[in-house]
């Protein structure tokens, strides 16, 4: 395996974990990845020796794709992941970040420019303490005024880079997946991996009607957020989810009664998730070993008799009361009313 370097990883692990070619690229990736939303005050409080010890553990157990963005704490994320990944050998990991989504106030969220798209390259580097990055997505398309300007401007700058040794492969997000399908199609061959976030999940399964032009185009999929941003956790979403309250109340009834039973709906969630044909990589946020210990166990143990009768009545009588199962269009809808007011 690629990423395996003999004093570092625990062997067994890493023979334990499953990795899955990574579209057309020729890196294998571990099934489960690291996701570091979490590395940012998105997700509270953040104990960072946890976090770091947290991305040093996963990596001994053979997770070797790491996920990260400027936006995730305006660059906290990148640095906090950084410090990491200084001390894990290079061959060890493949590292991914993003352009395009940056701060959480509306008027500097969103840029796509080529000047920033260049900055925000060369301060990931900076940040993440690497000669180059594996993988540089344009974050959440959607956003951008129109999808050309995501062509003619951010992609170009980002196959520059790439010419330039600073990055290898290109991805692209998007929560809409009908944006994603318009803008790989718009841009054939240009984009290397798609990553889609919250539509594998309990409430949502429509990824998988995109599975096969995502295939056809021989894009790596990364399935991201399996459980939808908190909403599938014993612990319960952020105060700012964008989802309706209906589905807030749904998931929290659904936690309790794990909670009853003794159970982590997390467990439950990336479980469920993780049975998708087609992506090559379930990635997951963590910012603790708890977590890390929970997602793999979900990937190499599976669930025991209780969890799966716990997840089998959770499917029954509770995720079925959900009446819109997403919550597309609502972040654009509040992002575009605030920049109007803005002018």
């Amino acid at each position: 395996m690629d990423t395996f370097v003999e004093d570092f990883h625990s062997k067994q692990d890493v023979e334990r974990m499953q990795y899955e070619p990574f579209g057309r690229t020729g890196l294998k990736v571990s099934r489960v990845s690291f996701g570091t939303g979490t590395f940012s005050q998105l997700y509270g409080d953040l104990d960072e020796a946890e976090a770091l010890e947290s991305v040093k553990v996963a990596a001994k157990r053979g997770i070797n794709y790491f996920d990260t963005a400027p936006f995730y704490g305006q660059g906290r994320s990148e640095e906090v992941l950084g410090k990491a990944l200084r001390q894990i050998p290079r061959q060890a990991y493949y590292v991914a970040t993003k352009v395009g989504r940056y701060e959480r106030d509306f008027e500097r969220m969103f840029d796509y420019s080529a000047v920033k798209t260049r900055e925000s390259v060369e301060k990931s580097l900076q940040l993440l303490g690497v000669d180059y990055i594996d993988v540089v997505q344009i974050h959440d398309v959607e956003f951008a005024p129109n999808l050309d300007i995501v062509i003619q401007e951010t992609l170009p700058t980002l196959e520059a880079l790439r010419s330039e040794g600073k990055l290898r492969f290109i991805g692209v997000s998007a929560y809409p997946l009908a944006v994603l399908k318009e803008i790989i199609s718009k841009a054939p061959g240009r984009f290397d991996t798609v990553l889609s976030y919250c539509r594998n999940t309990l409430f949502d399964d429509a990824l998988k009607d995109y599975i096969p032009f995502f295939e056809d185009n021989n894009l790596a999929i990364i399935c991201a957020s399996g459980h939808g941003m908190g909403l599938l956790t014993n612990g319960g979403p952020q105060p700012w989810h964008p989802t309706d309250q209906q589905m807030k109340t749904v998931c929290k009834e659904a936690a309790e009664y794990c909670k009853g039973a003794g159970v982590e709906l997390g467990k439950l969630a990336m479980y469920h998730c993780i049975q998708m044909a087609g992506p090559a990589t379930f990635l997951a946020g963590m910012q603790t070993t708890a977590l890390v210990d929970i997602n793999l166990d979900a990937f190499l143990n599976g669930l025991s008799e209780k969890e799966a009768e716990v997840l089998a009545y959770l499917k029954e009588r509770i995720i079925t009361k959900i009446n819109n199962t997403h919550w597309e269009g609502v972040e654009l809808k509040a992002y575009w009313a605030a920049m109007k007011e803005v002018k």
